[in-house]
């Protein structure tokens, strides 16, 4: 989704992702949290706040929402936003609704992974794991695809849309710790 950018972007490079912050309201206060009521403030703008939005603005000053600072997988020290896998996946013919993840790598971190909930009637199989991954490195650079795939049978949403990427990652987390805030 695009947004005529109202604020200034002095610090923004053209097409390059980013926090989004912005000013002229007061900043959020995370009850009992001070560490992350620190982090939605600017280091260098104590005026300006995150709700914790990734985005880009292009050339002719119109903001892209791309993603969820909270949703970032760093895989090897790389920044990966899933949503640019989740774009390319959820256009595949048996894909009903896919969520990407971090989940734990010993060598790198984390490692990118797909869970896809199929189309009615379809399968998860190996194959289609493999068809799906082949689907997404034809349209994205290798490190931002998942390396394996999962199938759900229903992907934990809320009754007004929103997945709760949270119990996905929970399962594959359990007790380690996680960069993943």
């Amino acid at each position: 989704m695009a947004y005529r950018s109202l604020a200034s972007y002095t610090f923004a490079t053209i097409g390059e992702e980013g926090q989004i912050y912005f000013g002229g309201t007061t900043p959020p206060h995370y009850h009992n949290d001070p560490e992350k009521t620190k982090s939605a403030v600017h280091p260098r703008h104590p005026d300006w706040s995150s709700l914790g939005d990734v985005g880009k603005v292009d050339e002719d000053g119109f903001l892209y929402l791309t993603d969820r600072k909270a949703f970032m997988i760093i895989s090897g020290g790389v920044n990966i936003y899933p949503q640019e896998a989740e774009n390319i996946l959820i256009t595949h013919p048996a894909v009903a609704d896919v969520a990407v993840i971090g989940v734990p790598n010993e060598e790198f971190g984390e490692e990118v992974k797909a869970v896809v909930q199929p189309m009615d009637g379809i399968k998860g199989t190996p194959e289609l794991a493999d068809e799906l991954l082949a689907h997404c490195r034809a349209q994205l650079a290798k490190i931002k695809c998942p390396k394996t795939v999962d199938f759900d049978p229903a992907l934990p949403r809320h009754p007004t849309g929103k997945l709760y990427k949270r119990l996905l990652r929970d399962r594959y987390w359990g007790n380690k710790d996680s960069r993943i805030v």
